[in-house]
């Protein structure tokens, strides 16, 4: 639970430094406890991590808007907080279990027979380190993802969430791990009867500083990367506008909720194409209907009128079949542009049901809309007058790898249009939180729209030039800059992780000649 107050709305990112070493002093003390035990011990530590940080999920109740009973909305909202909990125990789970493996063939103890502590000190850092960010890239690869230990350190920590910039959230997740393993490895020597003499506590003396040692080399990298100027050239000038539309869905898509969507998006565009804005962002589902409708409306109007160019959120619908893609349109004032984006990570529960044909007949679907939302798909390239953009939807700022691989392939500033209603201010203080460290591994401008909050602009050392208030109608524009920098983890994706476990191998070969 100390891990899981790390992010806003707490924000005790410090503590992120020390929350794990009691779980790796428990693994080392006892390695060869039974494998149902060890899993079980991660588990509980994962389940108050994901538990605590997730507790925002619950805030899906009331949903007697939509027509489920008030019992029906709790059990909704518990199982989705829940279902994603647990994913994330397993994840801990998973990890103590393979860990407790590493430190069981090294030794019973602290104390290996004939191999060096030095070493058996590296092996253990390593591997820990290399099995956590390997099983978080292995949940990233599927659909129920928010809480790497990275994001503990955002949006305050911004020195440290610069090691993005070299191999995304894993070097920022390494480094957290490494920190608590060796502040748990000293723990450990203190403690041991071995070390305990003078002669011995002389020898290991150095161990003590390297827990500070790490925090403050990595930080200080970091810091390094942080204080690099930016250089924006004036050619490269983007003015873009933002509306917060603040409609709820519990009126959303009622008659009072559409007109009040359309009135105050309308009014908010001719607002900001009147103040000489090149684009306009409105959030994720802007005008909740499908692009038959969007196309005749006031706000689409009032683009081809202006001829300022709008991002708008509504629905695709597919040809001939009862889907929908939730997307981002481009409007200008010939119309409706070939350019769009399509969401491609999809809410669990929320967008679409896991195991439909188990769930399905005990969950009431979340989406209010009656057709099946469908992916869009992986590789878009999102196209725009202005150049490539690096887009996202809502759900997707937490998957970094979607937005490397579209800064990889062009994109030169980012948008993400969101809908974070009926959520509180906490999470929508965490979804701001990833989409700043998106910004910052990328090395792009980032402009945020949502519907009831926090909407933003970013730049690309993650500092917040502008963010509005929770549950409020909002517009504001900001001057970004397209920039085509790759930083090493736009070039090269996470290299550190198969380094990590690469450099923990050869260490625990090395134990085994010891041996």
């Amino acid at each position: 639970m100390g891990m899981g107050i790390t992010v806003p709305p707490v924000n005790a990112w410090i503590l992120a430094w020390m929350a794990l070493v009691p779980l790796w002093v428990v693994l080392v003390k006892h390695p060869h406890k039974s494998p149902g035990k060890k899993f079980l011990v991660g588990a509980v530590w994962g389940i108050g991590y994901h538990g605590t940080a997730l507790s925002w999920i619950t805030g899906l109740h009331p949903l007697t808007w939509m027509g489920i009973p008030w019992l029906g909305s709790v059990a909704i909202a518990f199982f989705a907080w829940l279902f994603i909990t647990l994913w994330g125990a397993l994840l801990v789970g998973c990890w103590t279990s393979l860990f407790a493996g590493v430190i069981s063939s090294l030794s019973a103890g602290n104390q290996p027979s004939g191999i060096p502590i030095p070493l058996v000190v590296l092996t253990r850092l390593f591997l820990g380190a290399g099995l956590w960010c390997l099983l978080e890239n292995i949940w990233m690869l599927g659909p129920l993802w928010w809480t790497t230990l990275a994001y503990t350190q955002s949006p305050h920590n911004l020195v440290i969430l610069h090691l993005g910039q070299l191999s995304g959230t894993s070097a920022v997740t390494s480094v957290i791990v490494g920190v608590n393993g060796l502040i748990a490895e000293v723990c450990l020597l203190m403690s041991d009867s071995a070390t305990k003499s003078s002669k011995s506590t002389l020898k290991y003396q150095f161990f003590y500083t390297l827990p500070a040692a790490l925090f403050i080399c990595t930080h200080l990298l970091g810091f390094y990367l942080y204080i690099q100027p930016l250089n924006e050239q004036a050619s490269a000038a983007l003015q873009v506008g933002v509306i917060q539309g603040n409609v709820p869905n519990r009126i959303k898509f009622d008659g009072d909720g559409l007109r009040r969507a359309l009135t105050g998006y309308t009014r908010g565009y001719e607002q900001l194409a009147y103040t000489g804005v090149d684009a306009v962002l409105t959030p994720e589902g802007a005008l909740p209907f499908f692009l038959r409708d969007i196309r005749s409306s006031s706000l689409v109007k009032a683009v081809e009128q202006r001829g300022v160019i709008a991002w708008i959120g509504g629905f695709a619908e597919r040809a001939n079949t009862d889907t929908y893609a939730n997307s981002l349109f481009t409007f200008g004032k010939n119309g409706l542009l070939p350019q769009r984006y399509e969401k491609h990570k999809l809410v669990p529960l929320g967008e679409y049901i896991p195991l439909e044909e188990f769930f399905g007949q005990f969950i009431r679907r979340l989406s209010p809309v009656t057709a099946r939302q469908v992916p869009g798909k992986s590789e878009q390239i999102f196209s725009t007058p202005f150049g490539i953009a690096i887009a996202g939807i809502c759900y997707e700022s937490a998957f970094p790898e979607l937005f490397r691989r579209q800064a990889a392939a062009g994109g030169e500033f980012i948008l993400t249009a969101s809908n974070n209603d009926p959520y509180s201010a906490a999470m929508q203080m965490q979804h701001h939180a990833h989409d700043l460290m998106r910004a910052i591994e990328t090395d792009r401008w980032a402009v945020r729209a949502t519907n009831t909050g926090l909407s933003g602009f970013v730049n690309p050392h993650g500092k917040t030039l502008w963010i509005s208030q929770h549950r409020t109608y909002a517009i504001h524009s900001e001057t970004i800059y397209r920039r085509t920098t790759q930083t090493p983890y736009v070039k090269w994706g996470d290299w550190l992780t198969p380094t990590l476990l690469g450099l923990g191998i050869i260490c625990w070969l090395l134990t085994i000649f010891y041996k």
